[in-house]
């Protein structure tokens, strides 16, 4: 016959099972939304990145009737809102192909490798920085190798970059995002790879425009 003392003790247990089951769906009902989610980002802005670059390549070919010849003049690009998608990363030997977009918050973050916002745009002279989870979409930069090459591909066009360099480095060494005046890439992520928790370094690649 059950005590009072054990009856209250197997309600506690009970319902304490059920709190880690609620809790163990709800992370997984998460888990589960942002895969979808960073997918369903990834398709569009990709659809959309392509349907640009048609339109561009074949505004590029169609004859125009000018009374006067039209003087070029340089823009520079105008910083685009955060978590925009503003192009493509593909770095073809490792087989990685992602939307990349404006921003390095966590959201940017979980459904595409994002644009260090203050550095230099893609097609910019200086240093394009981009950042992704080593869980994620940079998850094969583990096997990244001199001279891979990497493309940035943008609406306004494409631009194929040389890597010089990996290291590895302190979370508080910013000066890899410092600018440049060459043309040059640099990719960050997490380090080591498969450590479990907040990793406490950085992986560093860089690469300089072909």
């Amino acid at each position: 016959m059950s005590t009072p003392r054990s009856s209250s003790k197997q309600v506690f247990l009970r319902g304490m099972t059920s709190v880690f089951l609620i809790l163990a769906i709800a992370s997984l009902g998460y888990i589960g939304f942002s895969l979808v989610d960073a997918k369903a980002f990834q398709v569009s802005a990709n659809w959309r990145l392509n349907k640009s670059t048609e339109s561009s390549r074949l505004s590029a070919v169609k004859p125009q009737r000018t009374s006067a010849p039209i003087p070029a003049v340089a823009v520079r690009a105008v910083a685009p809102t955060s978590g925009l998608a503003i192009g493509r990363l593909e770095i073809n030997r490792i087989g990685v192909s992602v939307i990349i977009a404006e921003g390095a918050d966590d959201e940017t973050l979980r459904r595409a490798v994002g644009h260090v916002t203050g550095t230099a745009l893609p097609g910019e002279v200086g240093n394009v920085a981009l950042a992704g989870h080593r869980d994620t979409f940079f998850r094969a930069l583990r096997n990244i190798q001199l001279d891979d090459e990497v493309t940035v591909t943008t609406p306004a066009g494409s631009y194929v970059y040389k890597v010089d360099s990996m290291e590895v480095v302190a979370p508080s060494d910013t000066e890899v995002l410092a600018a440049s005046n060459e043309s040059i890439l640099t990719l960050v992520t997490c380090y080591p790879f498969y450590f479990v928790g907040p990793a406490p370094r950085r992986f560093i690649v860089r690469a300089h425009r072909t």
